[in-house]
């Protein structure tokens, strides 16, 4: 079922959703089993996996460094599968702009068509370690927008290199990221308002926000969103922070605020297990202001862990 369908189906009901990431090559699946299994008492109708782009290694050979691509958490679309078949849940795999070439991700949406997989997250991805600025894969997309763009066609039965009549067409529901306190390369609120209305002409049907922590900024995004002529479900995506490192590391990466309450808290504890229930805390009253506010999903990034979202699901859900 599509995500736009669940968030209709449930008549107001805020919804739970929250995100894994594949594991990294030689570690086995159950260890993702076990973060999962906790969660599935508070009903998620949809999780989401997420795609690591390549990365650059080196090899030591003779004395010699040899540079050489791979994906350190590759299994996406399988992961996918398994899940969806494991607990009869929806999944939806994040489809990247970065490391893909149009072909290859024509590729991975017939495989998601074919595993029977309504939803997909299409993303521009972040640039590579060696690069300072984002830098398209030859043959690839450069902005999500003709990312969202392509998957569009192949739904009406465009492919790259030819049109299929067929009674079977994908009918992908497709997701794209938003800001609420912009994207870290946008120069202006305003212009990444005017990208984000781009991919949602171009057939995004819902979106899901980067972490925040001050609800103020999304119930602000919101508004501004909708009076620019947005008028898909938007999903507040909530992080809790989890180690006192993430207030450096969240405000660099992401470029977002962390409320001073909230900081004051975490540098008063005398470890990260307290930091944790700090974390903890936090996320639980913005969720139940989220709620009350009737935001049509509540999706939390695991990051791997699910101790800290059961705790914070049990409260709301």
């Amino acid at each position: 079922m599509k995500v736009t369908d669940h968030i209709k189906n449930a008549n107001g009901k805020t919804l739970f959703s929250f995100e894994i990431i594949p594991p990294v090559k030689g570690r086995n699946i159950q260890e993702l089993y076990g973060n999962i299994d906790p969660l599935m008492e508070f009903k998620p109708p949809f999780i989401d996996v997420t795609t690591s782009r390549e990365e650059y290694i080196y090899i030591d050979r003779d004395g010699l460094l040899d540079k050489k691509l791979t994906r350190m958490r590759p299994g996406t679309v399988g992961i996918c599968a398994s899940i969806k078949h494991k607990y009869d849940v929806d999944t939806v795999p994040h489809v990247l702009c970065g490391g893909f070439t149009r072909e290859e991700t024509e590729y991975l949406l017939v495989d998601c068509h074919y595993l029977g997989i309504d939803n997909v997250m299409a993303l521009r991805g972040d640039a590579m370690r060696e690069q300072q600025y984002f830098e398209a894969t030859k043959g690839g997309h450069q902005y999500a927008v003709s990312l969202v763009d392509q998957i569009q066609k192949l739904n009406c039965g465009s492919y790259l290199h030819e049109v299929i009549e067929t009674d079977n067409c994908a009918d992908f529901c497709i997701g794209v990221a938003g800001y609420p306190e912009k994207h870290i390369e946008a120069p202006s609120l305003l212009t990444d308002l005017k990208r984000l209305k781009q991919k949602v002409d171009a057939g995004a049907d819902y979106v899901v926000t980067q972490m925040f922590f001050d609800n103020n900024k999304y119930f602000e995004f919101v508004k501004a969103a909708k009076d620019f002529g947005i008028n898909v479900p938007i999903i507040p995506g909530i992080k809790p922070i989890a180690v006192k490192k993430h207030l450096q590391l969240l405000p660099q990466v992401f470029k977002i605020d962390v409320p001073q309450d909230l900081v004051d808290a975490v540098e008063d504890c005398k470890d990260n297990k307290a930091v944790r229930q700090v974390g903890i805390d936090w996320a639980v009253q913005q969720s139940k202001e989220l709620k009350a506010a009737g935001v049509p999903v509540l999706h939390y990034y695991s990051m791997g862990k699910s101790d800290n979202i059961k705790a914070i699901a049990k409260e709301l859900f």
